[in-house]
């Protein structure tokens, strides 16, 4: 359960696009969470996609409704940029502004207490260089931990925060994976080997310009930076975006879609060991296999 004297003064990333429906409803968590700053990133309308400019303007129209003590900072696209460049650019422009942030996109709905948990712990770990984010979603209903959470070597987006110390590590191109690649380091991390190969077919494909993207490239700046990403005991984010009109997240009766979304209860407790829970990222990477279609890998756009 949230403190009742909680004040959220950690600013907010919020990313919209296309889908007013779903960004109301991610809005209307954040005005009740009422940060003191959020800086939003746009992407502009494609020109081929009748419709998508009203669409568009509906979702930054929403940002018009803020009527809290809140500084409002945008950054919008005049024309489509894509997944890989607008989102990336855009997290860079907010690390230009703060110097950490709770994010959101337009399809993660979190629970109210998903942002009291990010505050607490971006302000512990604020100057530990081996945490690298904090994630809110967990593809676990409940992980075997008796602590509040636990560390990985596995990172997820649907809802998360970071700093800009971590981000400033970031590279969109991803310049040092033929490197890393042809070292073969990075295969221990990923013990199921179906997995293996699709992450590293994943990654020269984002390399080679073949997948419109930005978190595998995040991805792979965690694990070359031996970085952790804090996960939390239960799911805290509900995807409410996959669809037909998502542009990766496509099969609605996915399990992942629309999941129930737990609370986290305070105080934390804080584990006192800073190691990967391997056994849960063996059981993900599992997961993974099971469902590793779920995403559509959209191509880029030359």
């Amino acid at each position: 359960m949230q403190n009742d004297d909680f004040e959220l003064t950690t600013p907010v990333a919020f990313i919209i696009f296309n889908r007013p429906d779903t960004a109301k409803k991610v809005f209307a968590k954040i005005r009740e969470a009422k940060p003191s700053q959020l800086l939003v990133i746009a992407d502009g309308p494609r020109k081929n996609k009748v419709g998508e400019a009203e669409k568009c303007q509906q979702c930054r129209d929403i940002i018009k409704s803020v009527d809290w003590d809140c500084e409002v900072k945008t950054n919008y696209a005049d024309v489509n940029l894509g997944c890989k460049k607008r989102v990336s650019s855009g997290i860079t422009w907010v690390f230009e502004n703060v110097e950490e942030a709770i994010i959101l996109e337009d399809d993660c709905l979190p629970h109210s207490t998903f942002f009291q948990y990010c505050q607490e712990l971006l302000s512990k770990y604020k100057e530990d260089e081996r945490i690298m984010m904090v994630s809110g979603d967990n593809v676990w209903k409940s992980t075997p931990t008796k602590d509040s959470y636990y560390f990985s070597r596995l990172m997820y987006i649907w809802g998360w925060a970071t700093w800009k110390r971590a981000w400033d590590k970031y590279d969109v191109k991803m310049n040092l994976w033929p490197e890393i690649r042809d070292s073969g380091k990075l295969e221990e991390l990923f013990p199921v080997q179906a997995v293996r190969k699709e992450w590293l077919k994943n990654w020269q494909l984002v390399y080679d310009g073949g997948i419109d993207t930005w978190d595998f490239q995040w991805s792979f700046c965690t694990l070359i930076n031996n970085g952790l990403c804090v996960m939390p005991k239960g799911n805290l984010i509900s995807n409410i975006g996959f669809g037909e009109n998502a542009t990766h997240t496509i099969d609605e009766n996915n399990e992942l879609s629309n999941r129930l979304v737990d609370e986290m209860v305070f105080p934390m407790k804080h584990p006192q060991i800073f190691l990967p829970e391997k056994g849960i990222e063996y059981a993900t990477c599992r997961f993974w296999e099971k469902i590793k279609n779920f995403v559509r890998k959209t191509k880029m756009r030359f």
